[in-house]
């Protein structure tokens, strides 16, 4: 069955980009991945959060920084037997297909609901770029004939806001313990570096998602009765309850045929040793995503906030190890 989603026909306004075809010139391709790993706007001074200049500086980084080359230039190397084996036997690839076609869906059903062109556009944009991710792992596994259960229908949310808000914190969480296991996969050479690089404007992308979400809830915090901030802030408090529970253990799902599956949504955490014959501790673990989180973020004007909850709880998960270490 061929998976078809368009953002265009779900939000107001959008027009999906039009990407560059081939043959391509590998200087422009270059060119493109940098413009999207750096960008400091020429706007003089703060950045007032809530502010207009705040939104639509934010709303210009995620137009500007869109790469419109990779990760649509995809040459899937060709993997040794051994090489194959470890990438098939990773718990993540239906989980992340799921993931992907998840958020396009949320993301794109609240991007609909805003009234503000700008953000508007900027949150479909992103819609439409968790498409294109969904895309990469189809092919991805497809290529290297990875089995995946059935996918399970993509339901409506009833709740777009409520949606969008477990998409974006999760996706904080789970990209800042990614982005350490995505260096733990490149430093260990148990893959190869041709897919270690198919791979890394992926990682970027979802870099620049978490960006934009973490300014959408200071700017939509902002923006709204005060009446009105304290159901919000209610509402963040049950997503990250929600996400917690999600995260205690093996989550229950059902797959497309109707069948009851257990996924692990800790794979984050847990999945370091399938990516290095090396024994990593959790305090080494920790303190890798915060250098690579930092690292991923640096190019980008530091007037625009950062997510911050998973690298805090880091941070005094390492103090409190080190103490318990001494003691």
């Amino acid at each position: 069955m061929v998976d078809v989603f368009d953002t265009e026909a779900m939000v107001p306004g959008f027009t999906a980009p039009v990407l560059p075809s081939g043959p391509f010139d590998p200087a422009a391709v270059e060119a493109a991945d940098k413009v999207s790993r750096y960008w400091t706007s020429d706007t003089p001074g703060p950045f007032k959060i809530g502010s207009e200049t705040h939104k639509h500086e934010l709303c210009r980084m995620f137009r500007e920084t869109f790469n419109p080359y990779r990760p649509s230039v995809l040459e899937w190397p060709k993997l040794a037997p051994e090489e194959l084996a470890r990438i098939t036997a990773l718990p993540i690839w239906d989980i992340a297909v799921e993931t992907e076609g998840k958020a396009r869906l949320r993301m794109a059903a609240y991007a609909k609901t805003v009234a503000d062109k700008d953000m508007r556009l900027a949150l479909a944009l992103n819609a439409w770029e968790e498409n294109r991710h969904k895309e990469v792992l189809s092919k991805m596994v497809t290529h290297y004939g990875i089995p995946l259960v059935k996918e399970p229908p993509y339901i409506y949310p009833t709740d777009a806001e409520w949606a969008y808000m477990v998409t974006g914190y999760s996706e904080c969480i789970d990209s800042f313990f990614a982005f350490g296991l995505f260096k733990v996969a490149q430093r260990s050479g148990l893959f190869p570096q041709e897919l270690i690089d198919t791979f890394e404007p992926v990682m970027q992308e979802e870099c620049r998602h978490i960006l934009l979400f973490a300014n959408w809830v200071a700017w939509h915090r902002k923006n709204m009765p005060w009446w009105r901030r304290i159901g919000f802030e209610f509402k963040v408090f049950r997503v990250y309850c929600f996400l917690g529970w999600e995260r205690i253990g093996l989550a229950r799902s059902l797959d497309g045929d109707g069948n009851e599956r257990t996924q692990d949504n800790n794979f984050t955490v847990n999945g370091a040793q399938s990516m290095t014959a090396d024994d990593l501790s959790l305090p080494e673990l920790l303190q890798l995503c915060l250098d690579e989180d930092e690292h991923r973020f640096s190019g980008y004007d530091k007037r625009l906030l950062r997510p911050t909850t998973a690298p805090t709880l880091a941070r005094f998960a390492l103090k409190f190890m080190k103490k318990k270490k001494k003691a």
